[in-house]
């Protein structure tokens, strides 16, 4: 009995010191950091769990009911915490690692040190800009990721939106930080984000997009009374009048304040130590330690090649001498037979053929990839409420658990910056195989 009694007292101390170290410490297993890594990053960023979908396969639900931390303190705590897996993951012996895990080693502490060389830099952004700040991308989550499928997820989608108002005070905290510092925007982005943001809260509640897709998502749950119904819009409503709007108006009110203070001078030369923020930029997002002077060069070596490429297709397309390719692709643009018709029912054709475009690359992979998404890829519209400063197009992931397939957004605020040659480019690039594959 004894030396039962041991042996349980034994297992039970190694199966602690595991547990410890799989938390807290060191995991015995370099492929446990990983996993702990991944983990860690999730279970922090509740909008990043209901953008991967996984735990509602599961029943888990608690995390569509936040936001995610975007508090100073709260991002100090994410860089020092990285930096110390960082030194966690490089004092495992590389000797001991397959190639395989090898790669997968480097790929992290690739990762993990791009993140901590970033920290000097972490205030060197413009949290609120005309693309992708968070005045568009928040409202844009909660209509296009936030999964209203039952009452439960209905009463998570108000309890976040009685979030904004805390998580834009913790994004004006960082604003003011980085005021301080002198990395204010430049004149041209405070008054596309004081439009948008004006426009945005400037119409009655129950005519807001937060409003009226969730209301048209709750119109298809099945199984939901229409007095349940009626009470969740009615709580949406109240939540958008009472947290929404005041959140959007002390950022206006900000906003309209720091125009008066912002100036012209639009390059990132203009903000503290901004040539080392420019290369530290490049290497992020290159891999490389080229010089900006190095990847200018190429770039203009690059341009030089394709329109020479371009011009030599369009002589022998039958147009003549093309001389300036670009100039000359300027005037086909213009051309009729390219456009489409600036109607609902143009905009319609051009999703249309963008979707057929995607359903004909995606027929022909095959013989190229082994490897392929399982989920569906649809070809949507950019929301109305954010076409105006967003990008011509971009790409949305599917979500893990196969209830949200990828989404291929088009712009199509104007069908003349639509034209013809010019969306198979696009499609393959934000769709398949482009982003669609990579993510």
């Amino acid at each position: 009995m004894d030396t039962i009694f041991v042996l349980i007292a034994v297992l039970v101390a190694l199966l602690a010191w595991f547990i410890v170290t799989l938390i807290w410490g060191k995991p015995w297993s370099v492929h446990l950091l990983y996993a702990r890594t991944f983990i860690h990053f999730a279970l922090t960023g509740p909008e990043l769990l209901t953008m991967l979908g996984i735990l509602e396969k599961f029943g888990l639900r608690w995390h569509n009911a936040k936001l995610s931390d975007a508090s100073v303190e709260h991002e100090t705590k994410m860089y020092r915490w990285l930096k110390r897996d960082l030194a966690i993951l490089r004092s495992y012996k590389r000797e001991r690692q397959s190639a395989d895990t090898l790669l997968s080693t480097d790929i992290m502490d690739w990762f993990l040190d791009d993140q901590a060389r970033g920290e000097k830099f972490r205030f060197h952004d413009y949290p609120l800009n005309q693309m992708f700040g968070i005045q568009s991308q928040l409202p844009a989550f909660m209509m296009t990721l936030h999964p209203v499928v039952n009452k439960r997820e209905g009463r998570n989608y108000i309890q976040r939106l009685n979030r904004f108002g805390v998580k834009f005070d913790q994004v004006m905290e960082g604003l003011q930080v980085r005021e301080t510092q002198g990395v204010i925007p430049p004149r041209f982005v405070i008054r596309r984000v004081l439009d948008e943001m004006t426009a945005f809260a400037g119409q009655p509640a129950v005519e807001n997009p937060l409003y009226t897709v969730f209301r048209d998502k709750l119109a298809k749950v099945e199984k939901l009374s229409a007095s349940d119904r009626e009470q969740l819009l009615a709580s949406a409503e109240e939540a958008i009048e009472r947290s929404v709007y005041p959140a959007y108006q002390n950022f206006i009110a900000y906003f309209t304040a720091l125009e008066q203070k912002a100036t012209t001078e639009d390059g990132v030369w203009k903000l503290p130590e901004g040539e080392a923020f420019y290369a530290y930029c490049l290497r992020s997002s290159t891999t490389t330690d080229y010089t900006p002077e190095q990847v200018h060069e190429i770039g203009l070596q690059e341009v030089a090649r394709i329109e020479r490429e371009m011009a030599g297709i369009l002589q022998r397309l039958g147009y003549g001498d093309v001389t300036n390719a670009p100039r000359k692709l300027a005037e086909l643009a213009k051309e009729e037979r390219f456009l489409y018709p600036d109607t609902a029912e143009g905009r319609q054709a051009c999703l249309d053929d963008y979707q057929r475009i995607l359903d004909e690359m995606n027929a022909r992979l095959d013989p190229y990839f082994s490897t392929r998404p399982k989920a569906a890829l649809k070809v949507e519209r950019v929301p109305e409420f954010r076409e105006k400063t967003s990008a011509g197009a971009y790409y949305q992931p599917a979500d893990m658990g196969g209830g949200r397939p990828g989404v291929f957004y088009a712009n199509l605020r104007n069908m003349s910056e639509i034209h013809k040659f010019g969306m198979k480019t696009l499609a393959y690039h934000e769709g398949i195989p482009g982003h669609h594959f990579q993510l």
